[in-house]
């Protein structure tokens, strides 16, 4: 049921510099406000090099602005290689800045980075503040180990600028899962904004089928983004050659931030087995994720709340470094009996991975865990932007804002 409102706008921002997490996630939300909601425009400002793979609804659109790729060892570089990162930085600044001016939106989401890019978002809150836009920083429900955080978010006040800015922090999870800024000091002022609003449920779009359905039985192997999933495509196909009996058909999506060199040598060796298909991408994954008897995950926030919308037995072989995010999202998912895990230097040991494998589609999917999945993020934020435009009269007054 769609309510009518005249001409709300929404403003997001999604940093992308590596994977495709925040983009999906900005899109899923902006889908279901559309939806909810006729007379609502969102224009989404990101820089993921592939932000245009993706179809969009109607009253739903992008600004890409430069791409900055971060690289495995945490530091960032422009990718058009003859640009400086200074440059490309203040290029995305002005773009943000101008794109906010110009558009002129009701409410201001900012995605993970509260200050954008190395800060680049900051003068664009200032400048909404000023003229009364609601200003939401939404953050996964797991942020990064702790201390990690902490040392980042320390050498720029980020804490207190968040407290300065923003209106509303919404959390993308149920308050029992995990709170994202556990282990830090945070001021109770801040606390009071935070709004844990649950999961971001996940559907199969309407009308839309990917080139890659299948109807048989396989299980999904997807490293999302794929910057850094190759390892994870070759425990599987190690296992699949040293054990015989393995013999569960696995599509194998690379992803398409899978680095050349390795994607080639990854669709080589899936050559020569029998039961492996590979493909480097599909802007479907919903489609591929719902058809799937289980799936093999790093347990990004994404791919994780497929797998619980789609109620998919799952194996998460987390990413541990540089961030400790999957890794901590894997832990709390299985110590809740949600899905199985496997360490890195685990699934590397084919026989283990072949075992585990063997026991995903007999696995118990996650809703016989006994656990409430609590997949209501996108109901929640509809109904809570649904009431902030509602009160514009009063400059979209928080007053009574959970």
């Amino acid at each position: 049921m769609s309510r009518r409102l005249e001409d709300a706008r929404i403003l997001m921002y999604s940093h992308d510099t590596f994977g495709l997490g925040h983009l999906r996630r900005c899109r899923a939300i902006a889908h279901a406000l559309v939806e909810d909601y006729r007379g609502l425009n969102i224009l989404i400002i990101s820089g993921a090099t592939i932000a245009g793979a993706f179809d969009y609804r109607a009253r739903v659109d992008f600004v890409k602005i430069p791409s900055v790729i971060k690289l495995r060892n945490g530091e960032y570089t422009s990718l058009a290689s003859h640009i400086d990162l200074h440059e490309t930085l203040k290029m995305r600044e002005s773009s943000i800045r101008h794109t906010a001016e110009t558009f002129q939106p009701d409410i201001f989401i900012v995605d993970k980075e509260p200050m954008g890019l190395k800060g680049e978002v900051e003068d664009t809150l200032a400048y909404l503040k000023a003229r009364g836009t609601v200003l939401v920083l939404g953050l996964r429900e797991i942020m990064d180990a702790p201390h990690l955080l902490e040392a980042e978010w320390k050498k720029n006040s980020i804490m207190q600028k968040i407290d300065q800015y923003y209106d509303s922090v919404w959390v993308y999870g149920p308050p029992d899962f995990y709170d994202p800024l556990i282990g830090l000091d945070v001021p109770a002022s801040l606390r009071r904004k935070m709004d844990f609003v649950g999961f971001l449920q996940r559907s199969v779009s309407r009308g839309k089928t990917s080139i890659n359905a299948r109807k048989d039985n396989y299980i999904l192997v997807t490293t999302g983004g794929g910057g850094d999933g190759s390892d994870l495509v070759h425990d599987v196909m190690n296992a699949y050659e040293a054990d015989p009996t393995l013999t569960q058909k696995a599509l194998v999506v690379l992803g398409p931030y899978m680095p050349a060199a390795e994607r080639a040598k990854l669709v080589q060796k899936g050559e020569a087995i029998p039961y492996i298909e590979v493909i480097e991408f599909d802007n479907h994954m919903e489609e591929l994720i719902d058809s799937a008897t289980g799936v093999v995950a790093m347990g990004g926030y994404n791919t994780y709340c497929e797998i619980l919308s789609f109620d998919k037995p799952a194996l998460i072989v987390p990413r541990v470094k540089p961030r400790e995010e999957q890794l901590l999202r894997a832990q709390r998912a299985s110590e809740l009996g949600l899905v199985d895990m496997l360490l890195p230097d685990q699934s590397v040991d084919p026989t283990i991975m072949a075992e585990a494998l063997k026991r995903l589609p007999f696995r118990q999917p996650p809703s016989k865990s006994g656990g409430n999945m609590r997949l209501e993020g996108l109901d929640h934020i509809s109904q809570t932007v649904g009431r902030w435009i509602d009160g514009r009269g009063s400059h979209l007054s928080l007053v009574g804002a959970e």
